[in-house]
C-alpha cells in the first residue's frame, strides 16, 4: 500500500509540474535594459553564435547593429538615447531571424511577429498606462447581409460608459493591408491613448469602433472559423468596392447596440494605408454619415476596384461632399511614405476645386510610429462643441 501511495503522489506531482511548466521559464537575461539616460542594452545568450545583430526601428531603416560576445553572452548598447516611443525589434542569429527569449512581449503586423519596448516620456507617454479612468474594449459579432458573414469588430467605449445614460459619438477607425481589427489595439495603442487624452480634458469622450477591413474574412487570423491559417496581405475583396458597399451595415450595428449620438457631426471615419482609402471612398459615398475624415498616409487610388460603382463619378461625389461642409477633412503623411506623390496629388486636386482640408507632414515613412502620432493629433480635433 505504502509503496502505491509513493507512485500515486510521484504520478501527481509530475502531472502538477508538467501542468505549470511555464512557471519555471523566468528570463536568465536583462534585455532590453532601458538605462536612466534612456540608452538601451539588448542581450543575447548564444554561445556557440558566430553572429549576433539586433534590427529594429530604433535603427535607420534597414540598419542592423553588432553584438559583441563576452562569455556566450552577446550584447549591444545604443550609442544614443532612445526619444520616447514604442519600439519593435528582432535578433539575427547568424543570419536567422529570432526573437529575444528574454522578452515576452511579443506583437504582431500581418506576419511579422517581433518583440516591443516602450520608452515613455512626451508624446508616448499617451502610449502607456497611467493613473487614469479606463475604457473597455469589447469584440463583438455583427451579422453582414451584404458579405454573407458574421463579423468581427473591437470597441472601445469610454470610461463611465456602463454607469450613465449618455449618448456618445462615434469615431470608425480603420486598419491597413494585411491589418484587422486587432490592429489599431495592439499596434496603436488606441485604447491608451483615449484613456489619457480624454483624462487630460484634450479629447471628448467617444466610441470608438475597429472594423476588419478584409471584406472576405469574419476576424484575424486564428481568431475565425479559418483557424490558425497563415496570416497575408494577398486577400481578396480588399479595395474593389465591397468593404466600402457593406460599410452602412456597421453604422446601423453600432447605432442600434450602443448609446450613440445618430447624426453626422457626431461621426467621424479615418484610417491608415488601405483604411485611408476605405475612408476617403466611404466619406464621400455616403456624405451625409461622417462630418470627420482622416486620411492616415492614404492610398488614394486602387487597381482592383473593376467596375464598382464605389469608385465612379468621383469629382461629383467629392462635390457633393464638400458641399455638405464636412467639420473636418484631415490629410496626413510622412515625408519619406511611398506614398507622398499619390497624396501630393490628391490635395492639389483638392486645391484646385476649392474644398477645404487640413494638412499634417510628419518625419519618416509608412510605419505605426506615424499613425500613432496622427491619432494623438487628430482625436483631439473631434466632436469639439
Amino acid at each position: 500500500m505504502r509503496n502505491i501511495l509513493l507512485c500515486a503522489t510521484f504520478m501527481l506531482l509530475s502531472l502538477v509540474a508538467h501542468a505549470q511548466q511555464a512557471l519555471w521559464g523566468s528570463p536568465s537575461l536583462l534585455s532590453p535594459e532601458i538605462h536612466p539616460d534612456n540608452t538601451v542594452t539588448f542581450r543575447y545568450r548564444a554561445p556557440k553564435a558566430v553572429r549576433v545583430q539586433v534590427t529594429g526601428d530604433f535603427l535607420p531603416q534597414g540598419q542592423v547593429a553588432e553584438l559583441i560576445e563576452v562569455d556566450g553572452i552577446w550584447q549591444y548598447t545604443t550609442p544614443q538615447a532612445l526619444h520616447p516611443e514604442l519600439y519593435s525589434y528582432s535578433f539575427i542569429v547568424d543570419g536567422v531571424k529570432a526573437y529575444d527569449p528574454n522578452n515576452v512581449y511579443l506583437i504582431r503586423d500581418v506576419a511579422t511577429v517581433t518583440n516591443v519596448f516602450l520608452i515613455s516620456g512626451d508624446r508616448a507617454s499617451l502610449y502607456a498606462i497611467n493613473d487614469v479612468p479606463h475604457g473597455t474594449v469589447s469584440k463583438v459579432w455583427y451579422n453582414s447581409e451584404t458579405l454573407g458573414l458574421q463579423r468581427r469588430l473591437s470597441i472601445y467605449t469610454p470610461a463611465g460608459y456602463e454607469t450613465s445614460n449618455k449618448r456618445y459619438p462615434v469615431f470608425y477607425l480603420l486598419h491597413g493591408m494585411g491589418g484587422d481589427e486587432n490592429a489599431w489595439l495592439e499596434l496603436g495603442r488606441t485604447s491608451q491613448i483615449l484613456d489619457n487624452l480624454i483624462a487630460q480634458g484634450k479629447a471628448e469622450p467617444m466610441i470608438v469602433v475597429m472594423t476588419n477591413g478584409n471584406a472576405a474574412l469574419e476576424a484575424a487570423p486564428g481568431e475565425s472559423s479559418l483557424g490558425f491559417a497563415p496570416p497575408t496581405i494577398n486577400l481578396p475583396k480588399t479595395m474593389e468596392g465591397s468593404f466600402e458597399t457593406a460599410f452602412p451595415e456597421v453604422v446601423s450595428f453600432v447605432d442600434k447596440h450602443y448609446r450613440t449620438i445618430r447624426k453626422k457631426d457626431a461621426r467621424a471615419i479615418a484610417g491608415l494605408s488601405m483604411g485611408g482609402f476605405h475612408s476617403l471612398h466611404i466619406s464621400k459615398q455616403y456624405p451625409d454619415k461622417f462630418g470627420y475624415i482622416g486620411l492616415f498616409s492614404a492610398a488614394i487610388t486602387s487597381d482592383r476596384g473593376g467596375d464598382s460603382p464605389i469608385y465612379k463619378d468621383t469629382d461629383a461625389k467629392l462635390k457633393k461632399q464638400f458641399a455638405m461642409n464636412p467639420k473636418l477633412y484631415w490629410i496626413a503623411i510622412g515625408k519619406t511614405d511611398f506614398l507622398y506623390q499619390a497624396n501630393t496629388e490628391y490635395r492639389k486636386l483638392l486645391d484646385e476645386k476649392g474644398y477645404p482640408y487640413t494638412y499634417y507632414e510628419s518625419e519618416d515613412g509608412h510605419i505605426w510610429k506615424n499613425w500613432r502620432i496622427y491619432l494623438t493629433e487628430f482625436v483631439p480635433l473631434l466632436f469639439k462643441k
